[in-house]
This record gives structure tokens, sequence and C-alpha cells, in this order.
């Protein structure tokens, strides 16, 4: 179902928009009876993508030496010259 709603509605009932959003309804916001913007629930969950990233991360940590022939004094030193 998508609802129109006015822009200082929209700020005002943010939260029980986006319940609405939860429950499946969308959203088009207006500006002086015109549409502006819609507000529509987010597509699929981007954790998967946070979690891949973390796992490629921590293999590429094991397979690579971390500090190998690296003076961490040295490049402190070197970041404060």
């Amino acid at each position: 179902m998508n609802i129109e709603v006015g822009s200082y509605e929209a700020k005002t009932k943010l939260p029980e928009l986006l319940r609405g959003i939860q429950a499946g309804n969308r959203y088009t916001i207006t500006l002086r009876g015109e549409a502006v913007a819609d507000l529509v629930p987010a597509q699929g969950n981007n954790n998967s993508d946070a979690v891949t990233a973390v796992d490629e991360m921590l293999s590429f940590m094991q397979v690579r030496k971390s500090g190998a022939g690296i003076e961490l004094k040295a490049l402190i030193d070197e970041g404060r010259a």
C-alpha cells in the first residue's frame, strides 16, 4: 500500500512511519503537494556483506605475517617529522 505523507508529518512521525514500513507499507513524501521522495523497505540484508568482508580480512591477516621487517617505532617517528 502506498500512502502520501507531507514532509512536516514525515518529520514529526518518522518512528511511526518506520513501523509502518516494517508492516509492509510504502510512503510517498510530498512537499507542497508534489511527490519528492519514496520511503520503502530496504532491499535485502546488508549484514551478509559485512560478515563476508570480515572473514576475508581475517583470512588475509592469517596468511600474511604482520609487521615482518617493519619497526613500529620508526614508523611513528617518521609520522612525527
